[in-house]
């Protein structure tokens, strides 16, 4: 444990070395400032509570956002150090690969983490400040926000390192990432909304749609939070989340599971990859 955390301390020296945790904090602070000033202005004409409006569009927000920053922080963690030649040097210690990988996890989803509850943090903050009235529940969604948008992200990073340990330059480890991105933000609910419209409801019932969307994690990530929490009358969502069987419990384990699957195939190609 204490080496996991050694070399997680050093992936978090070289995100701050190398700007990462200030960008990415920003970025996320900036966008998240402007949706709630922007966003939750016209709250008092469609009866919606000021941070519910802000949920729904931080959720929105970061099913596009924080997939690419994860994959863009992560995926030339192993092949990258390996082009610089400074995998050898650190598997030169009495340091196991297993470590290796779950140590650079470990300081990557720090860093997301860090970022994310500054940067949506500041929005709730400035939305105290200007003394909208909010309710117990709507804090209730936005900590589950939080929470959701890390595992979010956790779940790219994994992603990211199980590219890292299967290609041997960085430009395919970009180009894959920029490709899984694409595929699971955009191409993937397109191309399941194409199929819906076909079908017609012959072939794929609601039981069936609600497994498929388990084959996604961005679609776990909203039916999370635009589903739930009092929020889905505001997302458009609401007939979805008068239909859902999952409950939270099984949307959270389905995240776990998209974690643990890239990452276990991760150290394994790790193990077995020549150096």
């Amino acid at each position: 444990m204490r080496t996991v955390i050694i070399i997680a301390g050093k992936e978090i020296q070289e995100g701050l070395r190398n700007r990462w945790v200030l960008a990415t904090t920003l970025l996320l602070a900036a966008l998240a400032l402007s949706l709630t000033f922007l966003g939750s202005a016209p709250t008092g004409n469609v009866g919606a509570g000021a941070l519910d409006v802000v949920v729904v569009s931080l959720s929105s927000l970061t099913i596009f956002l924080l997939p690419l920053i994860a994959l863009l922080i992560s995926h030339d963690a192993v092949v990258g150090e390996m082009e610089r030649g400074t995998m050898i040097l650190l598997l030169s210690y009495p340091v196991g690969r297993y470590q290796v990988i779950l140590g650079k996890f470990c300081g990557h989803v720090l860093i997301l983490a860090f970022a994310t509850v500054i940067g949506y943090g500041a929005a709730a903050v400035a939305l105290a400040i200007t003394g909208a009235a909010v309710l117990a529940a709507s804090w209730y969604a936005f900590a589950s926000m939080l929470g959701t948008s890390i595992l979010l992200g956790a779940v790219f990073v994994a992603i990211g390192y199980l590219i890292s340990s299967l290609v041997r330059d960085r430009g395919t480890a970009a180009g894959l990432s920029v490709g899984v991105w694409l595929l699971m933000v955009l191409v993937f609910d397109m191309a399941l909304l194409g199929i819906l419209v076909v079908d017609q409801g012959r072939v794929i019932s609601a039981p069936v749609l609600e497994g498929l969307l388990f084959l996604n994690p961005t679609d776990l990530y909203r039916l999370t939070n635009l589903t739930g929490f009092n929020v889905s009358q505001f997302s458009g969502m609401a007939g979805l989340a008068g239909t859902a069987s999952a409950g939270i419990g099984a949307l959270l384990l389905g995240l776990l599971v998209w974690i643990a699957a890239p990452l276990g195939l991760a150290t394994l190609f790790f193990a077995r990859r020549e150096l």
